[in-house]
């Protein structure tokens, strides 16, 4: 008789005993082997279930298979001995039928719980010299590189890339997180992700409690009006990025003076009356000033390359 070998993988991330009733099912009624103790382990013995160990090898599982077994797969899901088994039954189909379970999956964001492991690794002695000397403030400058990466990313609609750089985005946050472990007034990743979660929440009335919206422009009124109420700015020009680029900030300027409805005329006379200008026509027809400059000056890179020849003829092209 054919015997089966139902290799049983469950999550680590999920508290130990939390599987499927299927999975449940299976360890009740068959032999169970494990290749070594853990939180899985004791939860099934816990609940009355027997667990052998045995060294985690073909020849070891298939002994045990009477016909039946099921072996509980270990944190890192004993792929090696998947391997092994799956090889080991191609050569002779008859010995036994290898079957996989899932008892439990990883639940999402579970990767995110590893890039936080890799980075306290990287920070921790032992770990990297260079991300251990660094500061949040001499980090700054690549999280703006970064976001800008990303833009360039978004714009050119490149699903991978975009994928690649939200990571090195990822990779900031959580860098700076973990600096933030040692700062004079500490807070962890999971402050982050707390404070985040609760003004999400708390901005998104619509969703998570009774207020009614019947536009977009509607819940974009409420998201500033409570904005406004939890910063308590004494000016509608409190709390805007001034690190960004200077039309994107002018655009920022006047688009919170037209939202508070404070009207002063426009300076005059010296250049940067003139963009201040330039920016609040855009404004007024829809456009984004910023984005129209980008574009027109790589449209103009790429008419210099042009007038430049074949890039063997200047020594090559000027993109990096």
């Amino acid at each position: 008789m054919t015997g089966r070998i139902v290799l049983l993988v469950t999550s680590p991330r999920l508290p130990a005993g939390l599987m499927t009733a299927e999975a449940w099912d299976i360890v009740r009624s068959l032999p169970v082997l494990a290749g070594e103790e853990s939180e899985q382990t004791d939860a099934l013995r816990a609940a009355g279930v027997p667990v052998r160990i045995v060294a985690p090898a073909a020849d070891e599982v298939l002994g045990a298979a009477d016909p039946d077994v099921v072996w509980l797969a270990g944190p890192a899901g004993d792929q090696r001995l998947a391997r092994e088994l799956g090889m080991r039954l191609a050569r002779e189909p008859g010995l036994a039928e290898l079957e996989l379970m899932y008892g439990s999956w990883d639940p999402q964001g579970a990767k995110v719980l590893d890039a936080v492991a890799v980075m306290d690794r990287l920070l921790s002695p032992g770990g990297d010299p260079w991300k251990r000397a660094q500061t949040h403030a001499s980090l700054a400058p690549y999280l703006l590189e970064e976001a800008y990466e990303a833009y360039d990313a978004i714009v050119a609609g490149e699903p991978a890339h975009i994928r690649e750089e939200m990571g090195d985005v990822l990779l900031q946050v959580i860098l700076h997180a973990r600096l933030g472990e040692d700062a004079d007034e500490p807070f962890t990743i999971d402050d982050v992700a707390a404070d985040l979660v609760e003004k999400l929440i708390r901005r998104n009335p619509h969703v998570f409690a009774d207020t009614a919206v019947h536009s977009l422009d509607e819940i974009t009124e409420n998201w500033e009006r409570i904005k406004k109420a939890e910063k308590e700015r004494g000016s509608a020009m409190d709390g805007i990025a001034l690190a960004q680029p200077a039309l994107s900030l002018a655009a920022k300027v006047l688009g919170r003076a037209g939202r508070a409805g404070v009207e002063v005329p426009l300076p005059s006379g010296d250049l940067g009356a003139e963009l201040l200008a330039f920016v609040a026509r855009a404004r007024a027809e829809g456009l984004d000033a910023e984005g129209a400059l980008r574009q027109a000056a790589l449209d103009y890179a790429d008419a210099v390359r042009r007038a430049e020849g074949p890039p063997d003829d200047h020594g090559g092209s000027v993109s990096s």
